[in-house]
């Protein structure tokens, strides 16, 4: 018998580690032997802790939201091969994995990511010594080419360019950085697959550094992310072990290639390539002018050439498989599988890998399961905090970089907020531009002061006291913000207000004009009365922290309006719908 828990951080979190811990003694205390092991995220992080259980027959029993509790009831079960189906995921469920095509997430959750033998046993280094034994870097480059592979980072810049620019730039000494630092919720997933699938990274740069002529890789890493660390630490030294990573690789005495690991300290504005490399040099990461570009000058003026984890994942299976079999996924312009980390108000959020150019309406509502409470459906906002919002009415939009791009959105790195009715547009672009603010590193004016100014604006419009012309306004700054800004981070920081007021600029106006606030959401512009179907029984007044409701009992009530601090308590409490918020 095998016993598998899942162990990446989103199950740790729900409790991973007490439920293997509590496998462990049950399997003492029975003196029974099984083999007991870890996995990384297999994506459905609203079931975790998950643990699949293999018989000797080799079948395989999926239990979800397990507590140690539950513990003796499976191992029990198992024992007589059968199940305890109150447990078990649901058929629902596990179509949801069947719905998906996975490519780079292709062994998360599939195999324990502290073993290379299991990844090996999955195909791995495979393609690396195909590349490196029987290809030339032309060839592998022009593999990639076929693929039609492009940045999962953000820009969607063809890797294949990336990758030849390096090659042809002159020089013995160059670099391969793989960028794992990204800070939008699309970093979830890099951080799933540094955690469920380190060797594929590894193995992806050990491709790249061949097909560039690049001796050394670093993985810049978030210091947030301790357990992706762990991992790659453990697969860089066991790669190392086996001659994947040093001197003679595969026996080819011509290449030779080592990684280490720089732990970042998780500047958002380090996700753009020159701030990056800033870092790595030991200097505050802010962006340089380009040209020159990395590929010809970057990492301490030496060719290097940087893509994100996503995009490395992908390489191993494209050489092993074909480009042509990869291009075969998805659209025209964007070939292949997106991963996307889905979050705010869904059903089922986590990891899902999709074919580019499915519709956004069937990533929401067929994998994700629709809104939370079966709320109406508002928006999407996609790219991270300097992404755009999608409102519902185009819910039809192909997920492609360019159909993604002319709603006003970015791809980004796979970032995917859901949000319903109860969501202000005006306080979410609020909340994104204090984020890309606080992360400006302060190089450009436009940045640095333009986004304090269209904060300072929707903060006004979010208390009560906006003006006529601050519509107006927060567009002009936004689009000089966008025009005079070295790097990503400033060229999209405005995104999330322009695009809230592109299709939802009655929001914008029912604040600044009717004082109102449509989703109830902002505080100061709230009105909290009491109904005529009170019954008079004290709740909401013995509830109430500003002692703002008075009433005699079995009378209706009356809220003190100069008193009433707008907390939302009694309407919380009231057990008769009778508390009305205006």
């Amino acid at each position: 018998m095998k016993i598998i828990v899942g162990q990446g951080s989103c199950g740790i979190a729900a409790g991973a580690n007490k439920v293997y811990a509590a496998i462990e003694g049950e399997l003492k205390k029975r003196n029974l032997e099984a083999q007991l092991t870890l996995t990384g995220c297999i994506g459905m992080c609203y079931l975790e802790p998950i643990i699949d259980v293999i018989n000797d027959e080799g079948k395989k029993t999926t239990y979800v939201m397990v507590t140690p509790e539950m513990v003796e009831e499976i191992i029990e079960a198992s024992t007589t091969n059968s199940t305890v189906e109150k447990y078990n995921i649901s058929e629902n469920d596990q179509r949801i994995l069947e719905k998906q095509q996975r490519i780079a997430l292709r062994n998360c959750g599939m195999m324990n990511p502290e073993n290379i033998d299991e990844y090996i046993d999955r195909g791995g280094y495979k393609a690396a010594e195909e590349c490196i034994t029987n290809k030339t870097p032309q060839e592998v480059i022009e593999e990639i080419k076929v693929s039609g592979l492009r940045g999962r980072g953000g820009a969607g810049f063809p890797t294949w360019f990336k990758w030849n620019a390096a090659q042809q730039s002159p020089g013995n000494t160059k670099y391969i950085i793989c960028n794992a630092d990204e800070g939008d919720p699309g970093a979830f997933m890099d951080r799933s697959i540094l955690e469920g699938d380190p060797h594929s990274i590894i193995e992806g740069m050990l491709i790249g550094g061949y097909a560039m002529g690049a001796t050394e890789g670093v993985i810049y890493v978030r210091a947030e992310y301790p357990l992706a660390i762990v991992r790659l630490k453990k697969a860089i030294e066991q790669a190392r072990e086996r001659g994947y990573l040093g001197k003679n690789i595969f026996g080819e005495k011509r290449f030779q290639f080592d990684m280490r690991i720089k732990a970042g300290a998780g500047a958002f504005v380090c996700g753009e390539e020159t701030a990056l490399i800033a870092s790595l040099e030991g200097e505050r990461g802010m962006p340089r002018l380009k040209p020159p570009f990395p590929a010809q000058k970057g990492y301490w003026d030496k060719p290097s050439n940087i893509n994100n984890v996503e995009t490395l994942a992908n390489v191993p299976w494209i050489l092993a498989n074909g480009g042509k079999a990869f291009a075969a996924m998805g659209t025209e312009q964007s070939k292949g599988t997106k991963v996307f980390a889905l979050t705010g108000k869904i059903k089922k959020g986590g990891l899902v890998e999709v074919p580019m150019g499915i519709p956004l309406k069937e990533v929401i509502f067929d994998i994700g399961g629709g809104i939370i409470n079966d709320k109406t459906f508002k928006a999407v906002q996609m790219g991270g905090p300097s992404g755009g919002c999608i409102p519902h009415y185009l819910l039809d939009t192909p997920v492609d970089y360019d159909s993604i791009m002319k709603t006003g959105a970015i791809m980004g790195s796979g970032g995917m907020v859901v949000m319903d009715e109860t969501t202000c547009m005006v306080d979410m672009a609020r909340f994104f531009l204090d984020f890309t603010r606080k992360e400006s590193c302060g190089k450009c004016i436009h940045c640095r002061i333009g986004t304090k100014r269209m904060l300072e604006i929707l903060t006004r419009l979010c208390e009560g006291e906006g003006k006529d012309g601050d519509i107006e306004l927060l567009e002009e700054l936004g689009i000089k913000i966008k025009e005079g800004s070295l790097c990503g981070l400033g060229q999209t920081a405005p995104n999330p207000v322009l695009s809230t007021i592109q299709y939802f600029r009655e929001e914008y106006e029912k604040h600044i004009y009717d004082k109102k606030c449509p989703a109830k959401q902002c505080s100061n512009l709230l009105t909290f009365t009491i109904l005529e179907n009170c019954i008079g029984c004290g709740l909401c007044a013995r509830n109430c922290p500003a002692d703002a409701i008075i009433g005699e009992r079995k009378e209706v009530h009356n809220i003190i309006q100069e008193k009433c601090v707008k907390c939302g308590k009694c309407e919380e409490v009231c057990k008769f719908g009778a508390v009305e918020i205006q």
